[in-house]
């Protein structure tokens, strides 16, 4: 119940597992980052979640599910939601012969840049 209260309860948010674990060391008794990747998987098979690859091996979870795309925020470890209309995508390719296209994923990766000059 308490990850479910961290992940949902303050509405749409982007987390990683060891990022949810560090809100969670408060928890009494305090939840296990395997405990952590087990619950992310479960509610992303169940569809409550959308897995979001990011850097390699670095996965983000995000609740919002619905078709949108995202700005990586670099160095800050930050993903910003860009609503799928912001965006035209103009020639996907044709998918394998037997396949289908279910999804799209956009990572556009930004940095703040220095007003004070």
């Amino acid at each position: 119940m308490e990850l479910c209260a961290l992940l949902f309860g303050d509405g749409d948010r982007h987390v990683t597992a060891e990022k949810l674990h560090a809100e969670t060391q408060q928890a009494r008794p305090p939840i296990s980052l395997a405990t952590i990747y087990n619950a992310l998987n479960q509610f992303t098979t169940a569809g409550l979640l959308r897995e979001i690859a990011v850097q390699g091996s670095r996965a983000w979870y995000d609740t919002k599910t619905g078709p949108h795309y995202h700005f990586l925020v670099e160095n800050e470890h930050e993903l910003l939601d860009i609503p799928a209309d912001a965006v035209g995508v103009l020639n996907l390719p044709e998918p394998p012969a037997g396949m289908e296209i279910v999804g799209a994923d956009l990572i556009i990766r930004v940095r703040r840049v220095d007003q004070s000059q």
